[in-house]
């Protein structure tokens, strides 16, 4: 490995994981290049288990720097350069991604994996995580939530709205939410969504590295 290629940061994902989608969703906007590893999280290599406490991705390994948050990741990033202004949002955008990674989240495992959790009605779970799609929706201003440009907020709920919205996209799609539909349909048919789903080879040690973005 060149000089060069060892001080790029390394980056380990999981495509279809909507905490490493967000991680990426800022590392292409801010134009951060790193050395991507896409891992399988049924065999995760040792190299992965020894930098990441969490044992989850992302994990970002930079010189001095273990990033092993989603958000910080995010932040990380838009703070070295932030050209279409995603950290300019009000507190309210930190409030929901709090929301989004709490308490949302909870009921959307709880309705994708359901067949986990017998003892509970997947509906029940479903409806309870609906209440946080109701608020974006009365909150949603323009096409994103705080006008007609995205922010850091909309771009660390999305990938789990979509992921939400495919647990039963019938359903989805039959509710009266227009404006949120409308912004995660935008969303999903996006360039930089499109660039941060393409396919890398799983990484092992013998892995040629591999650039993102």
């Amino acid at each position: 490995m060149s000089t060069a290629t060892q001080t790029i940061p390394i980056f380990y994902s999981f495509r279809r994981c909507p905490y490493a989608m967000r991680a990426r969703l800022s590392l292409v906007i801010s134009k951060t290049k790193v050395q991507i590893r896409e891992i399988s999280l049924k065999e995760k290599p040792k190299e992965f288990l020894d930098s990441s406490l969490s044992a989850t991705v992302p994990c970002l390994v930079a010189k001095n720097k273990i990033i092993d948050e989603s958000l910080d990741i995010m932040i990380w990033a838009l703070k070295f350069n932030d050209p279409k202004n995603w950290l300019n949002m009000p507190k309210l955008g930190y409030d929901l991604i709090k929301e989004n990674d709490g308490s949302f989240k909870y009921y959307l495992d709880l309705t994708k994996y359901h067949s986990k959790y017998p003892a509970i009605d997947p509906k029940k779970s479903r409806n309870k995580a609906s209440e946080f799609l109701i608020k974006l929706e009365n909150i949603m201003v323009g096409n994103f939530l705080f006008g007609f440009s995205p922010t850091l907020a909309d771009m660390a709920i999305l990938p789990f709205i979509r992921q939400f919205a495919n647990t039963d996209i019938e359903w989805f799609n039959k509710q009266e939410w227009p404006s949120v539909k409308k912004w995660l349909h935008q969303f999903i048919n996006s360039e930089i969504f499109k660039s941060i789903q393409i396919k890398y080879n799983q990484w092992d040690i013998k892995s040629e590295p591999q650039f993102f973005p």
